[in-house]
């Protein structure tokens, strides 16, 4: 990890139905030198991070924290999944679809509620909580594959 004087760096995750959180602030320039801190390319490269648009966004009432249901098309290869997304501060129902997001799709599928999500919207916190999506600047085809 590279440390970046005066950033705080944020993620916000889900374990069994509880929300976590874990901050971390960071001090200098130094480069974590920990070589079994950093993961291989390999490891890299078996995170299949994607980009979907957004077809249709659904009210999720029975979430802990408020959350949207989304369905994001990711090509004919991977297909439509399904996603639990806390992003309602940013982001209404509107906004969203036909919106470009990248997500995780090899993880396990995961039961958040009544509902089963089938991949990870990547987002970062800022500082008053709220996830920020990441995307594409321009449109790219869906299921196209970061790396």
């Amino acid at each position: 990890m590279v440390n970046i004087p005066g950033v705080t760096m944020s993620a916000r995750y889900s374990v069994n139905g509880h929300t976590m959180s874990k901050t971390t602030e960071t001090a200098g320039n130094d480069v974590n030198t920990d070589v079994n801190a950093r993961i291989s390319w390999s490891d890299f490269e078996r995170v299949e991070l994607r980009a979907g648009t957004v077809l249709d966004v659904e009210t999720f009432p029975e979430a802990r924290q408020p959350a949207w249901k989304l369905s994001i098309d990711f090509g004919t290869a991977i297909g439509v999944l399904k996603s639990s997304a806390q992003i309602t501060t940013l982001y209404d129902q509107q906004k969203l679809v036909g919106r470009q997001v990248l997500a995780v799709v090899n993880f396990p599928r995961k039961q958040i509620g009544p509902f089963m999500s089938e991949c990870l919207v990547t987002g970062f916190a800022r500082e008053d909580g709220a996830i920020v999506l990441v995307g594409p600047d321009e449109p790219v085809p869906n299921g196209a594959r970061l790396g």
